[in-house]
């Protein structure tokens, strides 16, 4: 009885171990009638690229399958791309991150790594999962429009001094002159529709901020209500002298926004 029992048993160890090497080996996925090694006049790179695209399908496909690559040069060119040391190979169709054990031992015939491990434990190689990034979009939850108004007014810097006048009229025409000649520094004519935006979206940003809005947008000065403004006299009462400025106004929308996953 006790024989019989020893002899089930060794039996049913044999048939399990057969059993197994069937499912290692059906686990192997790959039909290499289309594989194609990476075709460069360096044949390490040519190596690497293959093993960068899929380690374990080139490992099969192209080294125990079809001996398109050798296992000794195979080692040579990836051995010191292992990831544990930090030498990944990035190609141009996927990155290489080194053997596992299983596959070194395979590699040098028992000189690195471990030997006696399955054929899906050699050839099985997955590539690695890629982490998605959260993507996330701008929702508007509330807006208000800002439409122009006599007291939101965007100016320039001052020209220079105007010539002397003896009324405040030809004062004023003398320095809208003067500041026509020689405009404040960035707002000459070809200057001027760059540095009004810049000017007009600084003032919506901060007066939406004030709302308690956190974006400005559609900022836009309004080029149709370009005035002129004067500064006080810098001369005497009978010599008047002033700097001119162009004021505008400017419209915008205000948002409240907030981040949402796609």
């Amino acid at each position: 009885m006790p024989k019989l029992f020893i002899a089930g048993i060794a039996l049913f160890l044999f048939l399990s171990a057969g059993y197994g090497l069937t499912q290692a080996a059906r686990s192997i996925p790959w039909d290499c009638s289309d594989w194609q090694a990476f075709v460069h006049s360096d044949r390490n790179t040519a190596i690497l690229e293959s093993l960068a695209e899929n380690r374990g399908k080139t490992l099969y496909c192209g080294i125990d399958q079809s001996d398109t690559f050798s296992k000794a040069e195979t080692w040579a060119a990836g051995k010191d791309r292992n990831e544990r040391d930090d030498t990944v190979y990035w190609g141009e169709r996927g990155s290489f991150r080194g053997f596992i054990a299983a596959q070194e031992g395979w590699l040098t015939d028992g000189e690195s790594g471990i030997t006696g491990q399955s054929i899906a434990t050699i050839f099985e190689f997955p590539r690695e999962q890629k982490k998605r990034r959260r993507r996330y979009k701008t929702v508007v939850v509330d807006q208000m429009d800002v439409p122009a108004a006599g007291h939101r007014q965007i100016v320039t810097p001052y020209g220079p001094l105007g010539a002397a006048a003896g009324t405040t009229v030809a004062a004023a025409a003398n320095a809208r002159a003067a500041y026509t000649a020689n405009p404040p520094v960035g707002w000459a004519p070809a200057q001027a529709p760059a540095a009004w935006q810049a000017v007009a979206q600084t003032a919506a940003t901060s007066y939406c901020a004030a709302a308690g809005y956190n974006r400005a947008v559609e900022v836009s000065s309004v080029s149709s209500s370009e005035n002129w403004g004067v500064s006080n006299n810098e001369g005497s009462s009978s010599n008047i002298r002033f700097r001119a400025l162009k004021y505008r106004h400017w419209t915008a929308t205000c948002q409240k926004t907030k981040r949402q996953r796609r």
